[in-house]
């Protein structure tokens, strides 16, 4: 039987780890807290067994995604908040589950480095299972986008996001070994947790690019009249404040400018169906008199809502078009609508937005010759896949992304940082500089390396003009694809099944003893 102390104490290092994994993100920035709140929640859970492993996993999810997501209730109440926590600490719950369940029967059959390694493959499968499921997944706050000020962050563009993770769970298990080590006086396993700990912090030292063929592109970030869900109550609003903005950029604008980039829901009067909002849009974009990539809400197919990209490049031509690929559930449109009334009236704030089938790809003339912009919407940003199919899409060509989001309905929140770190992993992960453009902010330039400029504040009308770099080159991890996903979930699974044999091999040998309930850890 386990001391009381140990007992309490598991408990305790689970909670103290979803707080430490929550002030890793921003709003507080303490990005080095995230391999301490894994190592934590991997004492507390790595000799647990399954169902308490479980248990306590659940009580750190919650300790981490309460506060961390709390901006998804900002608007709409406690309850789609808490639901969405809850949702996302059941994957934490499962995957400490099986770090106790695995390391325990590992641990007694003396498999200690075995047992270890455990922990950064779940936190991979974890994130992995977590932003692809249900309804396509929701992979918010991944220990990857923590990293964006972080050496670790040079980790993406060799292994993307899920390589990040690796890189700071692998930390986390180092943290853990050293920790057991000094506890049990143990200089050569010192030795080794101190050289875990420390090693994946070299990724700091390889290279980032930064070069690249300079291209001037300006953003607007119009603003609302008022943040909240009804934000739009005033579209026409919102729209002349692109417009006015538009035309502000245009009077400083140098000659060489070759795009202007406006917000989602920039545009939610349908331009292409409301003859004065066409009208708003072209004078916009005669102004400039470069092509304009604007976000807009299109009363299309019939009875439903397309959120699209708009690509205007001259007066009496169509517009191209891309509509967002993943469309938020819950949000943006609601799945079992009937079944989830039950609950809370809130479903029908819900949107009837459809999906598109098409990666955007715009080609923007320049003075130093062409290029594409490559537009992601909002949400879309946190998909591994989207991002990747978004850059090899390009081909060839030297591209930009371009990240066209609207934060009005968080409010003063976490949400708008959290968003724009993510954008700043996806720029080291694909070497792309990122145009990251917000109805009311964050709004800014990321450089392939993930270097910020132009940056904005929230509800504020801003205009900005930059040069990134474009570049043809694919990342290392834009050739690799969700390889590291795979591979670590047959790692894991390889250890799951080599647990239990394991234990197998135990009772066979000593079926008179019965094993401990609680071990040192390492």
């Amino acid at each position: 039987m386990p001391t009381p102390l140990r007992y309490t104490a598991r408990p305790a290092a689970a909670l103290a780890a979803g707080l430490c994994l929550w002030l890793a993100f921003p709003d507080a920035h303490l990005w080095f807290l995230a391999p301490v709140g894994v190592a934590l929640l991997g004492a507390a859970t790595l000799t647990a067994g399954g169902r308490r492993g479980a248990a306590l996993g659940m009580l750190a999810g919650l300790a981490f995604f309460v506060p961390t997501l709390s901006w998804s209730g900002i608007y709409v109440g406690a309850l789609p908040w808490f639901a969405l926590a809850t949702l996302q600490a059941l994957y934490v719950a499962a995957m400490s589950g099986v770090v106790g369940f695995a390391g325990r029967r590992l641990v007694d059959a003396g498999h200690r480095t075995l047992a270890v390694a455990v922990v950064p493959l779940g936190w991979v499968v974890q994130e992995w299972a977590r932003g692809t499921t249900p309804y396509g997944g929701f992979p918010w706050a991944r220990l990857a986008f923590s990293q964006a000020d972080s050496p670790l962050a040079h980790v993406a563009r060799w292994l993307g996001a899920p390589g990040v993770t690796l890189a700071v769970a692998t930390v986390g298990a180092g943290l853990l070994v050293t920790a057991s080590a000094l506890v049990e006086r143990r200089r050569d396993t010192l030795l080794i947790g101190l050289a875990v700990s420390v090693l994946p912090w070299s990724a700091g030292l390889l290279p980032l690019p930064t070069g690249g063929r300079a291209v001037t592109v300006g953003f607007v970030q119009g603003n609302v009249p008022k943040a909240g869900l009804d934000f739009n109550a005033e579209r026409r609003a919102v729209l002349d404040n692109h417009v006015r903005g538009t035309e502000l950029l245009a009077s400083r604008a140098p000659e060489d400018l070759s795009l202007v980039v406006w917000p989602e829901n920039s545009s939610d009067i349908d331009p292409l169906r409301n003859a004065d909002a066409a009208a708003q849009v072209e004078r916009a974009r005669a102004a400039v008199g470069v092509p304009l990539l604007i976000g807009a809400v299109l009363a299309e197919p019939v009875g439903a809502s397309s959120n699209v990209s708009l690509f205007y490049t001259g007066e009496g031509v169509d517009p191209q078009r891309y509509t967002k690929l993943h469309p938020v559930p819950f949000a943006e449109y609601m799945p079992s609508r009937d079944f989830f009334r039950r609950f809370s009236s809130a479903v029908d704030l819900a949107g009837n937005f459809v999906a598109g089938s098409e990666i955007g790809v715009f080609t923007v003339p320049s003075s130093g010759g062409e290029y594409a912009a490559l537009p992601t919407i909002c949400f879309e940003v946190a998909y591994d896949g989207l991002m990747r199919d978004s850059v090899l899409a390009a081909g060839e060509q030297e591209s930009l992304l371009v990240v066209q989001t609207n934060n009005a309905t968080f409010g003063y929140t976490a949400e708008s940082e959290q968003q724009f770190a993510i954008s700043r992993i996806r720029a080291i992960e694909h070497g792309r500089s990122v145009a990251h453009v917000s109805t009311v902010g964050v709004s800014g330039f990321i450089a392939p390396d993930g270097s910020v400029s132009g940056k904005t504040g929230l509800f504020t009308a801003e205009q900005e003009i930059g040069t990134p770099v474009v570049r043809d080159e694919l990342s290392p991890s834009d050739r690799l694809g969700p390889v590291p996903e795979w591979l670590s979930a047959a790692l894991l699974l390889a250890l799951v099944v080599g647990s239990m044999r394991s234990r197998r091999s135990v009772r066979v040998l000593a079926p008179s003893i019965r094993p401990r309930e609680d071990h040192t850890v390492v």
